[in-house]
């Protein structure tokens, strides 16, 4: 679901939940400026990735760390890749692999794996690397336990994973929607080409992302690493 929201009075955002705002599709090259306030038509769900199919695939990339899962409040809404979130879809969310991946999630303590689809983005807590859609968690076993370690094996990804891509940072989660404001507004001050936008959650959080000039990565990671609220966390994410 699309709707507005505002942080203050100054600024208003355009917000597409789970968790973060619109992401486009279009490259940044040729998008408008005004391209995530325009509502567009969601993509239908793909074809759940088969296990069969991926069973020698060699990993790109291997990753260790901490899964979650999410399901009830975000269900039915937009996920960050246009798609409505389907907490029965095998889906995952990632903050940083591009949208479109296709991962084998193992559970290390049980040995259960299954795949997945990258198509959100997320989980938005310190320490964790993964969300898993509901029927995902339950595919593993970890629906129960809510958290635990996996590994992450890359099998497909639609564009390169180390280089190039859209980036953006985003800080939160805030109880109260001033204290976002007031963030949202020593950042635009201080980073006068970005663009900041304020938005809250399905859960009735507040979260602040900076839109850096032309999504460089680069910027992004600057702006990351010299912004220390003093209240949330932040998180460099990629938007595609």
């Amino acid at each position: 679901m699309l709707f507005s929201t505002a942080c203050g009075g100054k600024k208003q955002a355009k917000v597409e939940v789970p968790a973060a705002p619109p992401i486009s599709q279009t490259p940044a090259s040729t998008a408008s400026e005004d391209s995530e306030s325009s509502p567009s038509k969601p993509s239908l769900p793909k074809h759940e990735p088969s296990s069969n199919s991926h069973d020698r695939a060699k990993p790109i990339l291997v990753e260790t760390g901490l899964a979650s899962w999410y399901g009830g409040p975000y269900h039915n809404r937009h996920a960050s890749n246009g798609e409505i979130y389907n907490k029965n879809a095998m889906t995952a969310a990632h903050r940083t692999l591009p949208l479109e991946s296709t991962v084998r999630v193992t559970d290390i303590k049980t040995g259960k794996s299954t795949i997945v689809r990258i198509t959100d983005r997320g989980p938005f807590v310190q320490g964790r690397i993964l969300d898993l859609s509901e029927a995902a968690a339950k595919k593993i076993d970890l629906w129960a336990a809510g958290v635990a370690m996996v590994r992450i094996e890359v099998l497909t990804s639609p564009v390169p994973i180390n280089s190039g891509g859209r980036w953006a940072v985003q800080i939160g989660a805030f109880e109260k929607e001033h204290t976002a404001d007031k963030l949202a507004d020593n950042l635009s001050h201080r980073y006068q080409t970005a663009r900041v936008l304020c938005f809250s959650s399905p859960i009735g959080d507040w979260w602040v992302r900076v839109r850096v000039q032309s999504d460089d990565r680069r910027r992004a990671e600057e702006v990351a690493h010299q912004t220390h609220p003093s209240e949330g966390d932040v998180f460099l994410v990629r938007l595609d």
